[in-house]
C-alpha cells in the first residue's frame, strides 16, 4: 500500500485513504521523494512544531552495526490544510534513522542518516508508530525486496491483466515461503527443475 500510494495522483490518494476509512481501517502511508510539494509541506510543519509524542530506540545488539531510531508524530493539519487529504490524515510520522556500521577491512566505523515521513489515518502515539513502520521495513525487507529482485517484478512488461500475474507471483512466493529450506532464489531454481522433471517425466509416459 505505501509504494502504491507514492507513485498515486492527489485524487487517487484520496480514494485510498476513503477507502480505508470505509472499511475501518488505521492506514498508514510513506511519502516520497516523487511527492515534493506534499513532502516539502510536512517537512517544514515538523520543523516548526512540537511533537505530541516521541520516542528513541537504540538496537546495539547486532554484528557491526549500531542503529538509532527516533520517531516523532505531529498534528497533521499544518501540513494538509486545505488538500484533499485534509479529512483524511490525522497525524503525521518522523522517524530518523542514524547507523553505525563497522567495517572490518578497513577499521572505521561508517555513517548514515535518513530522515523517513508517514501519514497516518488515525491520532497515534509515537511508541505504536515506532512499532507499526519497524513491522512494515520487515515486510519490505522481506515480501517486497523478494517480488522485486527475485521475480524482477519492477522489471516486468507485461501490459495487459497484470494483476493477474501479480497474483500468479503472491501464490509462488508463499508457496516458497511455506517451503522454504534455502534462499528463495535457490527454491525458485529447484522448483523450477522439479516442475521440467515432471514435465519430462509426462512426455515420456505418453510416447510410451
Amino acid at each position: 500500500m505505501p509504494d502504491a500510494f507514492s507513485r498515486a495522483t492527489p485524487s487517487t490518494r484520496k480514494r485510498t485513504f476513503e477507502a480505508a476509512a470505509a472499511a475501518n481501517a488505521h492506514q498508514i502511508v510513506q511519502l516520497k521523494d516523487n511527492q515534493p510539494i506534499l513532502r516539502h509541506d510536512v517537512e517544514a510543519a515538523c520543523a516548526t512544531a512540537t511533537p505530541l509524542s516521541s520516542e528513541k530506540r537504540v538496537d546495539k545488539n547486532r554484528r557491526n552495526r549500531h542503529e538509532t531510531r527516533a520517531v516523532a508524530v505531529f498534528e497533521a493539519k499544518p501540513a494538509v490544510a486545505g488538500t484533499e487529504l485534509e479529512p483524511h490524515v490525522a497525524a503525521i510520522i518522523r522517524v530518523e534513522r542514524t547507523v553505525l556500521r563497522f567495517l572490518p577491512a578497513t577499521g572505521p566505523w561508517e555513517h548514515s542518516s535518513e530522515i523517513s515521513f508517514y501519514l497516518s489515518s488515525r491520532p497515534i502515539t509515537a511508541k505504536t508508530a515506532a512499532a507499526a513502520v519497524r513491522r512494515h521495513w520487515r515486510i519490505e525487507n522481506t515480501s517486497h525486496h523478494s517480488r522485486d529482485v527475485t521475480f524482477r517484478e519492477d522489471a516486468s512488461r507485461i501490459r495487459k491483466n497484470p494483476g493477474f500475474f501479480a497474483r500468479l507471483h503472491s501464490f509462488a512466493y508463499n508457496i516458497l515461503k511455506c517451503h522454504q529450506t534455502d534462499t528463495t532464489p535457490q527454491d525458485r531454481l529447484a522448483a523450477a527443475f522439479g516442475g521440467l522433471k515432471s514435465m519430462l517425466a509426462m512426455t515420456f509416459s505418453r510416447e510410451r
